[in-house]
């Protein structure tokens, strides 16, 4: 183990979800896009397309360390941060900030990472529903995705 980091045996889970890391990524992403296009009378839209980005990763983060039912809330929190990045790649698409590559890249960006949180939330609520099913032979949890 080098600098106190075991990639193989992490300690806080969400490090082992494929989905952390695509949206930590994506937050760098958005980072040196932003850097790359700012100018000065758009520091605020910056700074909120910033902070949507890392609200994706910080509700997985956040939400892996609670019970099933609310790990999905906090998923979805973080497929409403995906939407608030689609609205700013357009925003800044519009505003000629982000040429139609970078547009591409983030739309194909937070259209995986919605699949993917769709794809965890499906799974969590079917286990929920499956141990539902186990403890009183009926189907009670009503949670929909999204």
């Amino acid at each position: 183990m080098e600098n106190g980091h075991d990639r193989n045996n992490t300690f806080f889970r969400f490090e082992d979800l494929r989905i952390y890391h695509k949206a930590l990524n994506y937050s760098q992403w958005v980072n040196n896009a932003t850097i790359v296009s700012a100018a000065e009378q758009n520091h605020g839209l910056i700074e909120r397309f910033n902070t949507s980005s890392h609200n994706i990763v910080l509700n997985i983060a956040e939400g892996s360390a609670r019970n099933k039912s609310q790990f999905i809330y906090y998923l979805k929190m973080s497929k409403s941060a995906v939407r608030e990045c689609l609205v700013f790649t357009s925003i800044f698409h519009n505003l000629g900030l982000f040429d139609d590559t970078d547009e591409d890249d983030s739309r194909n960006q937070l259209m995986e990472m919605t699949k993917m949180i769709g794809a965890l939330i499906s799974s969590l609520q079917r286990s929920a529903n499956r141990r539902d099913e186990d403890t009183d032979g009926n189907n009670t949890n009503d949670d929909q995705t999204d």
